[in-house]
């Protein structure tokens, strides 16, 4: 399925909304995160084929995000690295609102993809799908891998090893600890706590 692009990534960097209107949040730059943190490693999996829409939907593998929620991310990533010897994978950050209808026409089930009628966490650049991995870049054991829409992803599913029960606690702790909240179903997902305060945001597709 064709998609039409402009300006995108322009506006994932360039766009400042009026703080007026976000009376609680001042700052609601979308940045690249690379320029916080760039010893976050990123896997954008929505910029090649290998996700679960089997489509390429984004046309950069670069992830951009609203600035206080990767500055915070970034105080994750060096309490991870200076306490375990970890660091943060990041797959997924800000995702325009015409993305999230794709997503809707493929798993229309909120439990996994939010209904782009009421707009997600993602679209708002103040959600992030994360995961941990070792000073080698392995991945941690997690029980499952990103974007696995089964009862298995639930923080709290019972049937996964204990190592990765020990790892999404460790990821959930940590992530709570700087601010995020977690996501029930899906163990990777952390939104930023005030994430309503920012806007739905959207790029041009034609």
């Amino acid at each position: 399925m064709p998609i039409k692009i402009l300006k995108l990534f322009a506006v994932y960097c360039c766009v400042l909304f009026n703080a007026s209107t976000l009376p609680a949040q001042a700052d609601t730059n979308i940045v690249s995160l690379k320029s916080i943190d760039s010893t976050i490693v990123q896997d954008v999996r929505y910029a090649t084929t290998n996700n679960f829409t089997g489509k390429v939907l984004y046309p950069s593998a670069k992830v951009y995000i609203r600035k206080v929620v990767g500055d915070e991310l970034a105080r994750a990533n060096e309490f991870l690295k200076s306490n375990y010897n970890l660091r943060i994978k990041i797959f997924d950050g800000f995702r325009p609102l015409f993305v999230q209808k794709i997503m809707w026409k493929i798993l229309p089930d909120e439990r996994y993809v939010a209904n782009p009628a009421k707009g997600s966490r993602h679209n708002r650049g103040a959600a992030v799908d994360i995961t941990l991995i070792d000073d080698k870049g392995t991945e941690l054991e997690m029980g499952t891998p990103y974007d696995d829409f089964t009862e298995l992803a639930s923080f709290a599913a019972a049937n996964i090893s204990d190592a990765a029960k020990s790892n999404r606690k460790l990821l959930r702790d940590t992530m709570i600890k700087f601010g995020f909240i977690p996501l029930e179903t899906e163990w990777w997902h952390f939104d930023f706590n005030g994430w309503n305060k920012f806007s739905i945001l959207d790029t041009t597709e034609d």
